[in-house]
């Protein structure tokens, strides 16, 4: 019923989403009000209190995309250990029996929590290089320095993922 490619884009899922729970968590560690902890000189290109609030949200909202994520992708694969074990002969009502069509939405699920999760956590990088550089609206030639490979790197990378859950989808 199932391929190695679905096992395959369930465990990529559920290794990214693991190494960027741990971008998160590091990233939740860090104080972004401690003064000290800044490359800022002109104060005029400090960011506002809200800045550092929409760090912490985003870090928030990204750990639950990639939680959310993470879940159905465990979920999915011990589905499939279960339909595939030799000893299982479910009854002929058994609901979680796992189709070809709830593996790919599964997946499907999956993946997208892993983008938003990834489309969050930059922006919390983004809210960091501000908070450590100096504001975008300020015109920092550090902060857009960190800032333009971030925005350009992270949404190409996304398309390459994309388009692998999306071939995994369709098999």
């Amino acid at each position: 019923m199932t391929s190695s490619i679905h096992i395959s884009a369930l465990d990529g899922i559920v290794n990214v989403n693991s190494l960027f729970t741990l971008a998160v968590f590091i990233g939740l560690a860090w104080n972004p009000t401690d003064p000290a902890n800044t490359l800022i000189r002109d104060q005029t290109c400090a960011p506002e209190p809200s800045v550092a609030e929409n760090l912490v949200a985003f870090h928030v909202y990204s750990f639950s995309s990639f939680l959310f994520s993470s879940l159905i992708a465990v979920g999915l694969k011990q589905a499939i250990r279960i339909s595939r074990s030799p000893t299982y002969h479910p009854p002929a009502d058994f609901l979680a029996q796992i189709n070809r069509s709830v593996l790919r939405i599964g997946i499907l699920v999956s993946g997208v929590g892993s983008v938003s999760g990834c489309g969050f956590l930059t922006l919390a990088l983004v809210n960091v290089v501000q908070i450590k550089l100096g504001t975008l609206a300020c015109g920092s030639s550090a902060s857009y320095g960190a800032v333009v490979p971030l925005v350009i790197l992270v949404p190409v990378g996304l398309l390459l993922y994309i388009s692998m859950v999306l071939y995994a989808f369709t098999r």
